[in-house]
């Protein structure tokens, strides 16, 4: 049990989900979220948090975001789990309220380490990587389809400022999956973000879950051509090949089936049923960060003199969705493979 005080600053799906792992440990967890009535459910109720083997119901202190600057201890610890977009305010709500000597863990997609360290300091920014998969539809309800068992954590400094307290995080998150600590973690960041390029907008486009999706003929192909894009982007940064979600080096050295050995990992890991986090933005009608992940590598190979027409494509199809002119639908393969083909 640890004697921190923490915060998780977005306690939906992931934040929910992990935070539980954490009060069920006897942790001080507070949890604040954006939604209302999420947060007024788990006050009534609880927290349920159902899994592949049972469910968990977990009484926790949820708060809203207005009850944020009525707190006067300060924070130890705040894991930061909201959107992508939402990194930079949110950082800026919890700076007055993270201790001095505080941490703050952003387990987010994208790569939105350096908008952290800008507003908190380097001293107090540790980055992370994550394989959670999660759902929230219903308030104070999550369904979690990776179990404590099939969870993974990467942990590093950004730098020497922040280096040699990855410790106290890992020994916070080892109560909710395994835990590793590297030196690379801004590299292992970009492979996530690698993964989540295949996995995330191209499924979501065609409303499928990653298994269903991988039925349809040239998905595959697809999706490996978007991871492609990304990893050239990102070897063009200079991000090295790293391993994630619990691989190991020997793992990722057959850089010929890198790509597949992820894609394999992860839909091994999160099971037939899982609905991604783009996929339920679609159904929920929300924004979605892949302006943030294919976008970023569009973006980033193109200041390098690049093209990444696959990933160009992936974020037209996700913005004519979200703004009403099309529906998440397998058609929308073939219409993503024409724009990149143009």
């Amino acid at each position: 049990m640890s004697d921190k005080r923490i915060a998780v600053l977005g306690a939906g799906a992931n934040g929910a989900a992990f935070g539980a792992d954490m009060v069920n440990a006897g942790c001080d967890v507070t949890f604040i979220d954006q939604w209302p009535a999420h947060v007024e459910a788990m006050r009534t109720d609880g927290l349920r948090v159902e899994m592949p083997d049972g469910a968990v119901v977990t009484r926790v202190d949820a708060y809203h975001l207005c009850d944020v600057a009525t707190m006067t201890a300060p924070f130890d610890i705040v894991f930061l789990l909201v959107k992508a977009y939402d990194t930079r305010w949110a950082c800026e709500l919890i700076k007055p309220y993270l201790a001095e000597d505080g941490l703050l863990v952003g387990i987010q997609n994208a790569m939105m380490q350096d908008d952290i360290a800008e507003i908190v300091g380097p001293a107090r920014t540790l980055g992370c990587v994550v394989e959670l998969s999660s759902e929230i539809f219903t308030p104070g309800e999550v369904q979690r389809n990776t179990p404590p068992s099939g969870t993974w954590f990467g942990i590093g400094a950004l730098g020497k400022e922040a280096a040699g307290r990855e410790q106290e995080i890992a020994d916070i998150l080892q109560h909710a999956g395994k835990v590793s600590i590297t030196d690379q973690i801004v590299a292992a960041k970009w492979m996530k973000l690698v993964v989540n390029t295949m996995c995330l907008g191209p499924f979501a486009m065609m409303g499928l879950t990653l298994y269903e999706a991988m039925k349809i003929p040239g998905m595959r192909e697809f999706a490996l051509q978007a991871g492609t894009e990304a990893l050239t982007a990102g070897q063009s940064i200079g991000h090295s090949i790293q391993p994630i979600f619990g691989l190991n080096e020997e793992d990722v050295r057959d850089t010929n089936r890198l790509l597949e050995k992820l894609l394999d990992k992860l839909a091994a890991d999160i099971g037939p049923a899982a609905r991604d986090c783009v996929l339920q933005d679609h159904l929920k009608g929300r924004y979605s960060e892949v302006d943030l992940i294919n976008g970023l590598v569009v973006e980033e190979l193109a200041e390098r003199g690049g093209k990444a027409p696959v990933n160009a494509a992936i974020a037209e199809i996700t913005r004519r969705i979200q703004t009403g002119e099309l529906e998440p639908d397998p058609s929308n393969l073939e219409l993503a493979q024409d724009l990149a083909r143009a």
